[in-house]
């Protein structure tokens, strides 16, 4: 089965505004965040394909190091409408399933990956990984690749929860918890610094705040 990772990238200059930060603090943090994840994600066995759609240079380069497919979202109207792109350009090149991510969660690992896509229920299914707070979605895991669309707004957790059962009756929620921690806002940050994972990371993130 191919199974690819869409990870959606907004440009660095208009991403995370509520962590109130400096600009070049915010752009150092988002681009941690993203090379932690696309590390993450090329050494797994189960993905076979990283879709980066982003139209920020610095994303761009950053995901040429770990052969990255880049679709430029010149328009970036929304996180919906770049799946939207991913989801085109997987089904042309025949993809069976897909798994989308957000690039600010830091503290993922292989192991989590490894484990949603364990729970793989034929031919038509939907795995939906909650954010923290349970008002957003951290991963979202679609078979076939054009089984529902996203909903990448407003408690997009429970849209995406009702979506996914009005197309199939295989949906399965999972509690990852390094995957459920993400970092929307100034609170998210300050929790995410307080957990016992990565400590590698943490340190370069405190450098960047300091």
């Amino acid at each position: 089965m191919k199974i690819a990772a869409i990870i959606p990238v907004k440009t660095f200059s208009n991403a995370k505004t509520r962590l109130q930060l400096p600009a070049e603090k915010i752009e150092e943090l988002c681009k941690i965040m993203l090379e932690e994840i696309l590390q993450v994600l090329s050494v797994s066995s189960k993905i076979e394909k990283i879709i980066l759609v982003t139209k920020e240079q610095k994303a761009i380069e950053i995901g040429k190091k770990f052969n990255t497919v880049t679709i430029i979202d010149e328009k970036e109207e929304s996180v919906n409408q770049a799946v939207s792109l991913a989801d085109k350009y997987l089904l042309e090149n025949n993809f069976n399933a897909s798994i989308v991510f957000p690039q600010d969660i830091p503290y993922i690992k292989t192991e989590d990956v490894d484990f949603i896509l364990k729970h793989q229920m034929h031919p038509n299914f939907a795995i939906i990984v909650p954010s923290r707070k349970f008002d957003g979605t951290n991963a979202l895991v679609r078979m076939p690749i054009d089984l529902m669309k996203t909903h990448y707004d407003d408690d997009s957790y429970r849209n995406h929860m009702i979506t996914a059962k009005e197309h199939t009756l295989n949906v399965a929620m999972i509690f990852v918890k390094r995957i459920m921690l993400d970092v929307d806002d100034k609170e998210d940050l300050e929790f995410l610094l307080e957990q016992n994972e990565k400590p590698d990371l943490i340190e370069k993130m405190k450098k960047i705040l300091n």
